[in-house]
């Protein structure tokens, strides 16, 4: 059998993506579901032939990981009390609202030699993977610039009304898919200056380490006509387009199923997912200086928002 995995939320994503990937998983055992809602429990659970807990310590105890599909302040407190039972982590983005939270997390992950992946979509796309890899090893780029116009809460898509969406918007809810391919190119980010435009549009100006400067355009509320997405990085060596995801989600969660598999077979000596807690971590700690930067409407040291 293969490694026993536990999956912690009910919501669309859960139904949908996580749940859908990992029954279909070749090298996973889906052992069973938790959620906040006994009767969405009991219903994903049959939709997949797997039991249905109503403690989540239990599913702890029978699994090796757990794939945690929920809000993220939630998700950050289940990641904690699983790590601390010892269970590899497969998260979804952001890890936590704060860098508190998923500071404790990875230290929790590190000190237990546990494998973790976060789930950034589109990095689970070879296509994507290959791009990034070449185009940061070409070096030499002054900056990059992304736009995210989705309308997710505009229209009656599944996300419209989730709670934490509605409140946090788009910085938290796609700012670390736009993250996740800007700092393998660009580097850590150290600085942040931040904008509240239209229609809730974040823009985003990040000072990287070493100079070079990335802008970001988000939002969840653009009209459908108005959206789009696209990534591009420019300097010496010209101008490099991201390429598109050429996999959809269920296809890609199986993609980081494997990497946590992978991970978990090498066991505590294996070097860290680029897509691990560590990773997520430093993703959370842009968001948190980037939320800090809107409210003061001044530009802010990364890890500053204990000042």
């Amino acid at each position: 059998m293969g490694l026993r995995i536990g999956l912690l939320g009910t919501g669309y994503w859960a139904r949908e993506t996580q749940g859908a990937a990992l029954a279909a998983h070749p090298g996973a055992e889906f052992v069973g579901v938790w959620g906040r809602s006994a009767e969405r429990t009991r219903a994903l659970a049959d939709r997949y032939g797997v039991a249905a807990y109503s403690d989540s310590e239990a599913l702890f105890a029978d699994v090796d990981a757990v794939a945690i599909a929920l809000p993220p302040d939630v998700q950050a407190e289940a990641a904690l009390r699983a790590a601390r039972a010892g269970r590899h982590l497969l998260l979804d983005k952001p890890v936590a609202f704060t860098t508190e939270a998923s500071g404790a997390v990875a230290a929790e992950a590190g000190r237990r030699g546990l494998a973790s992946v976060v789930f950034f979509t589109m990095r689970f796309s070879p296509g994507v993977e290959d791009f990034l890899r070449e185009t940061a090893a070409a070096g030499r780029w002054d900056g990059a610039q992304g736009v995210m116009l989705a309308s997710a809460l505009s229209t009656d898509s599944p996300y419209a009304e989730s709670p934490w969406r509605r409140e946090r918007g788009a910085l938290w809810d796609i700012g670390p898919h736009a993250l996740s391919v800007l700092l393998p190119v660009m580097g850590p980010v150290e600085e942040v200056t931040a904008v509240a435009g239209p229609r809730r549009t974040t823009h985003l100006l990040l000072g990287h380490r070493g100079g070079g400067v990335s802008s970001l355009a988000l939002t969840l509320e653009a009209p459908p006509a108005g959206g789009r997405k696209e990534f591009l990085f420019h300097g010496e060596n010209g101008v490099a387009h991201l390429p598109e995801a050429e996999l959809g989600p269920v296809p890609a969660f199986s993609a980081a199923i494997d990497r946590l598999l992978a991970a978990a077979e090498q066991g505590p000596d294996a070097p860290a997912d680029p897509c691990g807690i560590g990773f997520g971590h430093e993703v959370v700690a842009v968001l948190e200086a980037a939320a800090l930067a809107l409210e003061r409407r001044a530009t802010v040291p990364v890890g500053a928002s204990g000042s």
